[in-house]
């Protein structure tokens, strides 16, 4: 009988989101801290915080969970204490990932329509301080997690593989969390980047209606370039905001209904609702960590110029490598034997 097709559908997925998002993340971190792309520091800071998650969660949650865990079932990455180690860190990269979003939100929310705040909250000073405190509060919130899991087959006294543990989670402290990580990693943060979304967009509105009746009276034909890159800014949160919520929704609907974080170690029917929504919701979640380097791409000349840059230095190193070693091949080619 052969594999089911969401299976198949997880092997081909995972190894390109894999292939693409781990450059992509990369490179994002390397151009970013090359501080070219006519950004602040305050800015660079949450960039690459959020650079840093999305490659943490492709190393980590696709790599060594979805791809390395599924194709070697009897490696030490399915020793129970292994993978409940891999299984925590996949929620603390993933927290990672949505909390930085919103700090970022926030971060260009005061400076757009908190001018007071401003000088004192972006800060490359505050946001480094912003990021450590969030990384240090989800590793602590995540400890439930290590207790959520419990073997899955005991071999000669040796404990394999992982499963959700049905004691956990009919327990009320394990009700209790479920319904707290899905609002904690979907609801609210879906709540407050709507929030901090619509005030940004209603301030650069209102900003833009009384630039333009201003410019009314003195010349109604001269283009107005801080107007436009106002717009690009709207077109910016939208789009993370809404990309945000579309690749997440899925995944935070499927968790709060089936109460299934993972699947990798799932062995029942592979065309259950529950285990296909899940599966469903993890595509597009982990889709997202590709999301970002897209979206500066698209929108950020300068990053496209510096990615354009990398690239060419990246390919000239690579020549120059590939004929050091042509030539050193020729000379160990062309050296005489040696004679007795």
């Amino acid at each position: 009988m052969g594999k089911p097709v969401v299976l198949l559908v997880k092997e081909i997925y995972y190894t390109i989101l894999a292939a693409v998002g781990l450059p992509a993340n990369l490179m994002t971190i390397i151009i970013l801290t090359r501080g070219n792309c006519g950004l602040s520091k305050c800015i660079t800071a949450y960039m690459v915080a959020m650079a840093t998650a999305d490659l943490l969660t492709i190393i980590n949650n696709v790599m060594v969970y979805y791809i390395f865990s599924y194709h070697f079932p009897l490696s030490f990455l399915s020793h129970t204490p292994v993978c409940r180690i891999i299984l925590y860190m996949t929620t603390v990269n993933l927290d990672n990932s949505v909390w930085f979003t919103v700090s970022f939100t926030f971060d260009r929310f005061v400076a757009i329509c908190c001018q007071k705040l401003k000088t004192r909250l972006c800060t490359k000073r505050v946001a480094v301080a912003i990021v450590t405190t969030a990384s240090i509060l989800i590793l602590l919130k995540d400890i439930p997690v290590l207790f959520a899991y419990e073997p899955q087959h005991i071999i000669n006294k040796v404990h394999w593989g992982c499963q959700s543990s049905v004691a956990f989670l009919s327990s009320s402290p394990g009700i209790a969390y479920v319904w707290f990580h899905s609002a904690w990693v979907v609801w609210l943060p879906f709540t407050l980047i709507f929030m901090f979304n619509i005030l940004t967009v209603r301030r650069i509105l209102i900003a833009n209606r009384a630039r333009t009746e201003l410019r009314g009276h003195r010349c109604e034909n001269r283009s107005d370039s801080e107007s436009e890159n106002r717009r690009k800014s709207v077109i910016l949160l939208f789009t993370i905001s809404i990309s945000f919520i579309l690749l997440w929704l899925t995944y935070a609907v499927s968790l709060v209904t089936t109460k299934l974080d993972n699947s990798v170690y799932y062995r029942d029917d592979r065309t259950n609702p529950a285990y296909i929504a899940t599966e469903t919701g993890a595509f597009l979640k982990y889709l997202s960590c590709f999301q970002n380097p897209c979206i500066y791409t698209a929108t950020q000349s300068k990053f496209r110029q510096e990615l354009k840059n990398v690239v060419k230095t990246a390919w000239t190193l690579m020549l120059r490598l590939v004929e050091k070693l042509r030539i050193k091949g020729m000379r160990f080619i062309n050296v005489p034997p040696s004679r007795f």
